[in-house]
């Protein structure tokens, strides 16, 4: 049930109704058509901009059309048709339709705003996508929250949803895993490690020299690099990405595929995509422009095979081989991107850090190409987070060497909570995270506010209960919703409507966090209903003596807590039963 939806259907036909009736041109286009809710509430319970959208095109005033448009809105959950400003019609609905949204959620329970905008469409999210050397650092714990509820946001949108990781494991800074470890698996030995500069120096490396120890006993020691480096990267790549998949399910998070990138090489794959570009055109020799701005020391003018991205709205062309013949970085991703279109996707989304901002451009050049235009690519970057405890700065893991861990961050404040304010904030904004904060128990704290929300719904399900009333999902569905007149029960009832075209907006706008936002402002609204009854007891959930108004208004109530319940799913958090 989406009542926008549905609205926007109404108006639609009344405008096909007015084409008819030679009161507008035929076959004028209403796609930027809306229906939503207005900006002040005093104004109605929704608004359409439909007068002024098609007003150009039809050679007509926006009032004469709005006016006009009023008189055939008869739909019975219309109450009301008004004209404001050049040509707004704001409208206002009946009681009865607010009342039976409560119906419309018990019914559908979980299911209460999943939406099929997506059917058909096979979505491929890569997020992650850390490089196996180390443990997951704070900035990998938000975007692996924001690609993990951004994947159940789309699933619940009716997308089908593949969630992927791309391991990185062809570069050259797995060769430095390896001799890092191979230093630990000298001390495990109980030789002095040589943890040079350019190693990775944290102690999360020396389980690993541990088990390698195990495993090869000192057949490996004094031996020459090339006869252990290539046994060693394999060995200490899968032990981090088995530390990995152990932090991502700490945090709630699971993987659908595992991609690597080793597995390009050698195989044609990356060839093979480059073929595919070189036969459109847009692969050739040449020499690229000095970079602006402060010349780099090292830079020399040479010859190397590039990719034309200028045709597909980047700003430079890019190196894709170098003069001795290596592929650049930027290869492999065109293969693992061809990779993935030829898996059948219809739209790709990357999330990367903020400081992969320089790869939006060419990457989308590369798809474009690829796919001739055909599957659309969406990276989304995530900005840094900044870590607090008591309004001071998070100190380093020891563990990691150098930063603080996912680890640190879940066994710190927990899953729930550490998913819940990683989401407080758009993906490409900074975000402070302060220990203390993010754990009191206050209405700044989101997380608390709407799961304070969530227990209360649970709170008055169990009082009523013990006091004989029937609260049970087929009894609520079964109450007299029309029981609920006041005011303040009704906008609670319109906030709950909001949900399922909030999904579909979030959904197609790959933005998560207005998941978060919109359950505090849930939140907030059943608070207030809760506190206003403190003074007015004809607004309290349970009414003595009166068990039909009560399971009226404690189906309100329910059907706040399916939208909640369903919200936190799609956010990766449990609901809480009660607080503690």
């Amino acid at each position: 049930m989406n009542l926008f939806s549905d609205l926007r259907g109404v108006v639609l036909g009344a405008l096909e109704q007015m084409a008819v009736a030679g009161e507008l041109p035929a076959g004028l286009d209403t796609a930027n058509v809306t229906v939503e809710p207005p900006r002040d509430p005093a104004h109605g319970d929704m608004a359409t901009n439909a007068a002024m959208v098609l007003a150009k095109p039809a050679g007509l005033k926006p009032r004469e059309i709005a006016e006009k448009l009023a008189a055939r809105l008869t739909d019975p959950r219309i109450a009301a048709a008004e004209v404001a400003g050049p040509g707004f019609l704001n409208l206002r609905l009946a009681p009865s339709v607010w009342q039976g949204v409560i119906g419309a959620a018990l019914r559908a329970g979980a299911d209460f705003g999943r939406s099929r905008m997506g059917e058909g469409q096979k979505v491929n999210v890569e997020f992650v996508s850390a490089n196996p050397t180390g443990p997951m650092h704070v900035g990998h714990v938000r975007g692996a929250v924001f690609g993990d509820a951004l994947a159940n946001l789309l699933a619940f949108s009716g997308h089908e949803v593949t969630r992927e990781y791309y391991v990185n494991d062809g570069g050259a800074q797995v060769d430095v895993l390896a001799r890092s470890a191979y230093e630990r698996y000298r001390e495990a030995n109980g030789l002095e490690p040589a943890i040079r500069e350019g190693l990775y120096p944290g102690d999360y490396l020396i389980p690993v020299g541990e088990a390698l120890k195990a495993k090869y006993g000192d057949s490996l020691l004094d031996r020459p690099e090339e006869d252990w480096l290539a046994e060693i990267r394999d060995f200490a790549t899968e032990a981090m990405m088995a530390e990995i998949r152990h932090d991502l399910a700490a945090l709630g998070v699971r993987m659908d595929v595992y991609s690597s990138e080793k597995a390009l090489y050698g195989t044609g794959r990356i060839e093979a995509a480059i073929e595919r570009l070189r036969a459109a055109g847009l692969i050739y020799r040449g020499v690229l422009e000095p970079p602006k701005g402060k010349l780099p020391d090292d830079w020399e003018e040479r010859e190397q095979t590039l990719f034309r991205a200028t045709a597909h709205g980047d700003d430079v062309d890019r190196p894709i081989q170098k003069s001795d013949g290596a592929w650049t970085y930027f290869a492999p991703d065109i293969a693992y991107h061809w990779d993935k279109i030829e898996r059948g996707f219809d739209q790709l989304i990357d999330v990367f850090g903020a400081d992969h901002g320089g790869y939006v451009k060419r990457m989308n050049a590369a798809v474009k190409a690829l796919s001739n235009g055909r599957v659309p690519l969406d990276i989304k970057l995530i900005q840094l987070v900044k870590l607090y405890k008591n309004g001071e700065p998070f100190k380093m893991s020891k563990r990691a060497g150098t930063f603080v861990t996912l680890r640190d961050v879940v066994e710190e404040a927990g899953a729930d909570v550490t998913r819940f304010i990683m989401l407080t904030r758009k993906n490409d904004a900074a975000l402070d995270f302060d220990f203390a904060r993010v754990l009191e128990q206050s209405k700044d704290n989101p997380v608390w506010y709407v799961q304070y929300a969530s227990a209360r719904v649970n709170s008055v399900l169990r009082r009523a209960a013990e006091a004989g009333i029937d609260v049970s999902d087929a009894a609520l569905l079964a109450a007299d919703h029309g029981r609920i007149t006041h005011p303040a029960e009704l906008d609670l009832a319109r906030k709950v409507a909001e949900w399922p075209r909030l999904v579909e907006h979030a959904a197609r706008a790959h933005e998560p966090h207005r998941v978060a936002f919109f359950l505090y402002d849930l939140a907030s609204d059943l608070h207030s209903l809760w506190n206003r009854g403190n003074d007015d007891p004809a607004l309290r959930f349970v009414q003595d003596g009166d068990p039909a108004t009560s399971q009226a208004k404690i189906a309100l109530v329910r059907a706040v807590g399916v939208v909640i319940s369903g919200g936190l799913a799609i956010l990766g958090v449990t609901p809480a039963e009660e607080m503690r």
